[in-house]
């Protein structure tokens, strides 16, 4: 089987891990799970400890809060399949090592989201990525949320463009959105996502 980037988007408690654990699951070969998640406090530690005990224990985990991209390259490497979860707690990651206003920002997650593509692109594996779709709630009150939101909606729009396939979560329904090789391919007209 070919590799494929998947990307897959939803809400809070809409299913993407689980639907992301079970494609991996479902693919033959070495998985290797790379988390982007830290343990700030003891909710978090607690949700950290559970998705752990909801993978497979022949998975290998890359613990990767920044630089993904390089990690899954320099850690990866013989895997078939890389699950990660989620490019989120990445973007929000990128944004805790300056400043939350900082115009770098931006720059700085297309950092990421390129070294992802470049791993993708590299190396042999399968891509399961998971991330948050914020963009349809409540604008966000504080300038570092719609930051935030902001950022994070523009990654998603640079990897759904580069995936082969994308879904979107509903109430742990997948909805497929773009199939490999069917999804129109559409041009902004004003040169973005």
């Amino acid at each position: 089987m070919d590799k494929e980037l998947v990307l897959i988007l939803g809400g809070a408690r809409s299913g993407k891990s689980t639907f992301a654990l079970s494609l991996a699951d479902g693919a033959e070969g070495r998985v290797v799970f790379v988390a982007t998640a830290q343990p700030g406090d003891e909710e978090m530690r607690e949700r950290i400890a559970r998705h752990r005990r909801e993978r497979p224990e022949c998975w290998r985990t890359i613990e990767a809060p920044i630089g993904a991209g390089e990690a899954i390259r320099s850690g990866a490497a013989d895997a078939e399949v890389v699950v990660l979860d989620c490019l989120s707690f990445l973007v929000a990651n990128v944004m805790g090592e300056g400043s939350d206003a900082s115009p770098g920002v931006q720059k700085e997650v297309e950092g990421e989201v390129e070294g992802l593509l470049r791993a993708f692109e590299q190396g042999n594996a399968t891509f399961i990525l998971v991330s948050n779709e914020v963009g349809m709630g409540v604008v966000p009150a504080y300038a570092s949320g719609r930051l935030f939101r902001d950022v994070l909606g523009l990654a998603n729009q640079r990897l759904a463009r580069a995936a082969d396939r994308v879904y979107w979560m509903v109430a742990g329904m997948p909805i497929e959105v773009k199939a490999s090789g069917v999804a129109a391919r559409w041009e902004d007209p004003r040169g973005q996502a």
